[in-house]
């Protein structure tokens, strides 16, 4: 009896289809992506296994670490209103005139660490020139401690703004001594402000 014979058909696959997915794909996590803007003043935060996340609003934050082997501390501030209404009234208490333009520039800007005087100066500068300014961190002390007055006047915008009070994070590093750490937390609660966040980072649970 005679085999028949069959005809092979080809192996081949249109990847057409496979191709134009993958590049939606593609184009999708760019367009939603969110560019991670470089710390002003970067820390290396101690370990913690807690995992509470810290709100995505009324929310201030005070990074404290090393500038040039002095202890810094700069300020960071949720929400583009409450910010500008702050960056009012510290202009007001130092007599300072910032324009619209500065307000909208500082709304925009990531943490800070200049004295409010040189902070025009900042404004000015290119978002990626502000990390390389050499920026020496807000002045605490006794005589001069602007530090104080931008948690007064961050807390009285956010109040005005969105009606609630406003929260404080502390984020040193790791390496940092107490007492610079103390001396931040003794101007919080000064203001009566007795309850803040430790912000830590992640930390297995075998250890």
């Amino acid at each position: 009896m005679a085999k028949i014979k069959m005809t092979k058909k080809s192996t081949s696959t249109d990847m057409t289809a496979m191709c134009d997915v993958a590049f939606l794909l593609l184009t999708f996590f760019i367009l939603t992506a969110t560019a991670k803007t470089p710390e002003v003043l970067p820390v290396d935060t101690p370990q913690s296994v807690v995992q509470t996340k810290l709100p995505s609003d009324n929310l201030s934050t005070l990074t404290i670490g090393k500038v040039n082997g002095k202890t810094a501390v700069f300020f960071d501030l949720k929400g583009k209103d409450v910010r500008k209404k702050a960056l009012e009234l510290m202009g007001q208490k130092y007599n300072i005139a910032f324009s619209e333009a500065d307000g909208e520039k500082f709304a925009l800007m990531e943490s800070f660490g200049v004295p409010v005087q040189n902070l025009k100066q900042i404004l000015d500068m290119k978002a990626a020139d502000r990390s390389k300014a050499g920026q020496a961190g807000i002045p605490k002390d006794s005589l001069d401690n602007q530090l104080k007055d931008w948690i007064l006047y961050s807390r009285k915008a956010n109040i005005e703004i969105n009606d609630k009070e406003l929260q404080f994070a502390i984020k040193g590093d790791a390496k940092e001594q107490y007492p610079a750490i103390k001396q931040v937390m003794d101007i919080l609660q000064d203001q009566k402000i007795n309850s803040f966040n430790l912000v830590t980072g992640l930390r297995g649970k075998n250890f």
